[in-house]
């Protein structure tokens, strides 16, 4: 039917007698291989009915299970890449995250074994630590500029668990022009689908680290110290390009910058096990660049989608799968609003989600894309009609917070984090503040704008003004 193009499956139930058995084959098809979404359709006539229930172990084991054969020849030509590579890079994606905690502390053990730089999608930050020398930080549109040139230049790429989509490569033609590509995913349709690879291997991500460290470690046992001579140099440029410090941002004395904001939240929760979910925009994307994910499963935000009012109903199932963890919704006034009316749910829970709104009146990225790439031809992106949050909140039984200068925001942040109760907190932002970096449409890795001045010196062209 019409969903077919939108969903790994879907049924009408037109037997009742098969709806326990459609129903467990639903679930683990949905959560099975790279997880999506599923249809099963129930008419009404079908929901009056009554039948036996069908064991869920009964189904499971029926239905066939394609298991994926790692092959030993592929591993070896991977492991004599990784060997003679001299400017290596991984780059890590949401597929590690999926296939559990054993892959993410796998795919550590091969960043350490080797010395390669990593960096990671949007939906890959948490796989490996945010903090670490060795991670570069998020890659792609707004990605930092030393993860986005090493891409560029790299003579090795190790995709694993990604799926080369357009907010990473940029220009496709000009994506990484001179490496060997490898590409490890569990779905085969991913494969050469937007970029030809040199290599690649369907399969978990677990499974398959597991083998080509397995293979690595036998031929190859005295890599790291005999390897960091042959990547020195490539260090040496990495740590070049660290130098731009391009997440740098100036913060004054009055107007609280969503950054600062962003970088204050992150110094005063990073202590304790915190769940980060997001709305979708440029407080998106800041949470990315300035919150250092320490572990996977820590960070919910719609990336391929990018659906607005996503935040808060996944702050209530996190905190619901969480209870006793800090869960906050970091979350832009306009996406909030998509569905504010879920603050019912979290108070009738009881469930003390967080709500941290980088308010800067207006659907920032949109009025971004406005600036940067229509000459400043502004429209529906400002938000003058705004409630006042505070109130909101108290009329729905949660506590409401304000903070309007840098100097109360670490006081108010500590206060929304000791509440017991469902906190909406207004964070109001300096309202014309970009995010930077950015890749323009059209662009390749090593084009990138890294501030309002740099935008001005380069001029952005009228082919990096088609939207993506």
């Amino acid at each position: 039917g019409i969903t077919r193009p939108c969903t790994k499956h879907n049924w009408l139930v037109k037997n009742i007698k098969d709806l326990p058995i459609i129903m467990h084959k639903a679930f683990h098809i949905a959560t099975s291989g790279r997880p999506g979404p599923v249809l099963v359709d129930i008419p009404k006539d079908i929901q009056f009915q009554k039948t036996e229930y069908v064991k869920k172990e009964d189904v499971i084991q029926k239905i066939n299970k394609v298991v994926t054969e790692v092959e030993s020849s592929e591993l070896d030509k991977i492991v004599d890449l990784i060997y003679k590579s001299k400017k290596p890079i991984i780059y890590s994606g949401g597929g590690v995250v999926n296939s559990g905690d054993k892959a993410s502390a796998l795919l550590q053990d091969l960043v350490r074994m080797t010395g390669f730089p990593i960096t990671s999608t949007l939906q890959g930050l948490g796989a490996f630590p945010g903090d670490d020398q060795q991670f570069l930080g998020m890659l792609g549109m707004h990605g930092t500029y030393e993860a986005n040139n090493a891409m560029h230049d790299c003579d090795l790429m190790i995709n694993i668990g990604a799926r080369f989509d357009d907010r990473i490569t940029g220009k496709i033609d000009k994506f990484s022009p001179g490496s060997k590509k490898i590409h490890i995913d569990i779905d085969p349709s991913s494969i050469n689908k937007i970029i030809k690879v040199d290599h690649a291997i369907v399969g978990d991500v677990e499974n398959v680290l597991n083998k080509l460290i397995s293979v690595f470690k036998k031929k190859y046992p005295n890599f790291k110290n005999s390897n960091k001579e042959n990547i020195s140099e490539w260090w040496k440029q990495i740590n070049k390009w660290k130098e731009k410090k391009c997440l740098s941002f100036v913060q004054g004395k009055k107007t609280i910058k969503p950054q600062y904001a962003i970088e204050r939240l992150y110094e005063l929760t990073k202590d304790q096990d915190t769940f980060i979910t997001t709305e979708v925009g440029q407080h998106q994307m800041w949470a990315a660049q300035y919150y250092k994910f320490k572990k996977p499963k820590r960070w919910m935000t719609s990336g391929g989608l990018g659906t607005m009012g996503f935040g808060l109903p996944a702050a209530i199932g996190v905190q619901l799968a969480n209870p006793g963890k800090l869960v906050v919704d970091v979350a832009g006034e306009a996406s909030i609003l998509m569905n504010i009316q879920e603050l019912s749910t979290a108070v009738q829970y009881r469930l003390p989600v967080k709500i941290f709104i980088v308010n800067n009146q207006y659907m920032g990225m949109v009025r971004q894309w406005q600036e940067l790439l229509h000459e400043k031809n502004y429209a529906e992106s400002y938000t003058e009609a705004l409630p006042d949050f505070v109130k909101l909140a108290e009329a729905y039984g949660a506590a409401g917070i304000r903070a309007t200068t840098p100097e109360e925001l670490d006081t108010k942040i500590k206060q929304m984090i000791k509440s017991d109760k469902p906190v909406l907190f207004d964070c109001v932002v300096d309202r014309v503040e970009n995010c930077f970096p950015m890749i323009p449409s059209g662009k390749a890795h090593n084009e990138m704008i890294l501030s309002p001045a740099d935008e001005r010196e380069t001029k952005i062209s009228k082919a990096g003004k088609t939207l993506v």
